[in-house]
């Protein structure tokens, strides 16, 4: 893959083969094998696959991890790439130089599947959400700060008494929105979010793909989307890529890979959301005629 051609897109991915190294009692094992996709400027793509599949494991490569060294103790191993190149915001991650590394994470959102659990319990939300911009400028106007903080609070539907609570004090679903917020705080033109309407209700989830909506507007905006939920896939995202056992087994948009039969989990995930689809026509057919009377 020349670098022109990865300049070309945000996000690259070519014969990309990743693995875990040893830890423990637990040999090396391959997680992703040959995956080759592109998600160009202002598109969403998003990524299915079961439990195994690999789907996290290319978030958490395509969002940085492994760039800064060996994992300490107690830190849970980091993924490697054995072969192909992976190219985001035209930064290659293969072999990055250390002082690339701090570039890229202000230029490359990473949303973890866990970010809502992990958030530091000492910051307020306020806190939390700020922090990206004063550790990429630490003489950044607070004032200008606080503005930008009370924005996305409100985009992912978060009251703004919530600014000085601390993360004890939030349920499991106003965590995942903070740490949206915070993911999205410096305006990245890349994001790669792993679940990121994981534990959020019906209600909630809909503000999520409104804002992924809106990210799309943006010049030069891209996204990978893991999530396990086809129907926010179906309207937040342009294309999708199937995983199975690390690799990509269907690629395209959502409605053609899903009436494609020839991989059997992929017949399996079409067939649930003919199933779904079928119940929220039918779902839709009673609440008309009472929404018409009142």
């Amino acid at each position: 893959m020349s670098r022109a051609a990865a300049a070309s897109a945000p996000i690259v991915v070519d014969d990309l083969s990743v693995e875990y190294p040893p830890r423990g009692i637990s040999g090396r094992w391959t997680a992703l094998r040959g995956v080759s996709l592109r998600v160009e400027p202002g598109e969403v793509l998003g990524i299915l696959g079961g439990s195994g599949s690999g789907k996290s494991t290319l978030a958490r490569v395509l969002g940085g991890e492994g760039l800064d060294g060996p994992a300490g103790a107690g830190a849970r191993t980091r993924p490697v790439i054995i072969g192909g190149e992976a190219t985001v915001s035209g930064h290659r991650l293969r072999g990055m130089p250390a002082r690339e590394i701090k570039r890229f994470t202000f230029d490359v959102a990473h949303l973890a599947q866990d970010a809502g659990a992990v958030l530091r319990p000492e910051l307020t939300v306020s806190e939390l959400i700020a922090e990206p911009i004063f550790l990429r400028d630490r003489h950044y106007d607070p004032k200008s700060a606080a503005v930008r903080v009370a924005t996305l609070l409100d985009s992912v539907h978060l009251p703004l008494f919530l600014l000085d609570r601390f993360p004890y004090e939030l349920s499991s679903g106003q965590r995942q929105r903070v740490a949206i917020a915070r993911a999205l705080v410096l305006g990245p033109k890349v994001l790669i979010a792993d679940e990121p309407t994981s534990g959020i209700d019906a209600t909630v989830r809909e503000s999520i793909v409104d804002l992924l909506t809106d990210l799309r507007r943006q010049e030069g905006f891209a996204a990978v989307v893991v999530s396990h939920d086809i129907d926010v896939l179906s309207r937040a995202t342009d294309r999708i890529a199937v995983l199975v056992e690390g690799e990509v087994v269907a690629y395209g948009p959502l409605l053609e890979v899903l009436n494609d039969s020839r991989h059997p989990y992929v017949r399996e995930l079409g067939a649930a959301f003919a199933e779904f689809e079928r119940f929220d026509a039918s779902r839709a057919a009673r609440t008309a005629p009472a929404e018409e009377a009142g």
